[in-house]
């Protein structure tokens, strides 16, 4: 089967390849002809899946799945949540991001946090929603090179390393986007 992964981020692609099984042949928007950038611009992560997988099911015609994932911190209402890749403004800076992040956290002593993703998946004109949830804290300081976003000030609940300092192997196994693409992989392997 054939299935097209709606994003242009190939640390995404990345990830979600190394969890798909033989049977599944995973495309990128490149590999179908989509080189624009697709609108982000609902207020929920479920809103701005559905959008992206909508548009490329439709103008395409080719089973996809899209994702939008959102880091909610507790001590910020949640925030920045589904602002999460613009929270500094439109630059889409992890740095910026991170840095104003740890700006609002600064007197606070709750660092409770987590990532949440959603996918919308267009199968055979049906749509279906995944969801992967991870707890954990917002670290004081930036630790690891790997990963992205804001994987370096992100410790999941039970772990002593962030994202960041994880092999990719490593959060694959844990992660809220891996969380969210095993449920799709099993209702693929499931229906298909």
């Amino acid at each position: 089967m054939k299935i097209c992964f709606a994003t242009n981020n190939s640390n995404k692609i990345k990830e979600v390849a190394l969890l798909l099984e033989d049977e599944i042949q995973l495309l990128g928007l490149k590999d179908i002809g989509c080189t624009e950038e697709l609108r982000e611009d609902q207020s929920t992560l479920e809103g701005n899946a559905e959008q992206k997988a909508r548009y490329v099911f439709e103008k395409y015609n080719i089973n996809c799945f899209a994702d939008d994932t959102g880091l909610e911190v507790e001590a910020l209402n949640n925030e920045p949540g589904v602002f999460s890749a613009r929270f500094a403004g439109p630059q889409r800076s992890d740095e910026d991001n991170m840095a104003l992040l740890s700006e609002r956290l600064n007197s606070s002593e709750n660092r409770k946090a987590r990532f949440r993703t959603v996918i919308c998946a267009f199968i055979d004109d049906q749509k279906y929603f995944f969801e992967g949830v991870v707890n954990g804290e917002i670290t004081k300081e930036h630790n690891g090179d790997k990963g992205f976003g804001y994987d370096p000030i992100f410790i999941p609940t039970g772990y002593s390393q962030t994202f960041a300092q994880m092999s990719t192997e490593e959060k694959n196994k844990i992660s809220h986007r891996s969380i969210a693409v095993r449920k799709l992989v099993d209702f693929l392997k499931t229906n298909s």
